[in-house]
């Protein structure tokens, strides 16, 4: 039982820091990929349809409403 100890205790000083400085890297290569991701839609909200086709960048995908042919008549026959 001893020998056990020895071991967890040699092993936590060896590794004192090497967690917890990956996840603080992983948390700042997180956030500045965040603050990029942010800095790039602002960017492309500020351009018109014209400057996002020059760029090959598709317009923002917008709802649309398709009304067939008869639809009225039809609602109204089915009242």
């Amino acid at each position: 039982m001893a020998d056990t100890q020895t071991r967890a205790a040699r092993t936590s000083k060896r590794h004192l820091f090497g967690p917890s400085l990956k996840s603080v890297t992983m948390m700042i290569a997180d956030f500045r990929g965040w603050r990029r991701t942010v800095a790039r839609r602002r960017a492309l909200a500020d351009l018109t349809a014209d400057q996002l086709n020059d760029i090959g960048h598709p317009e923002a995908h917008r709802p649309a409403l398709d009304i067939k042919a008869g639809l009225i008549t039809n609602l109204m026959s089915m009242r």
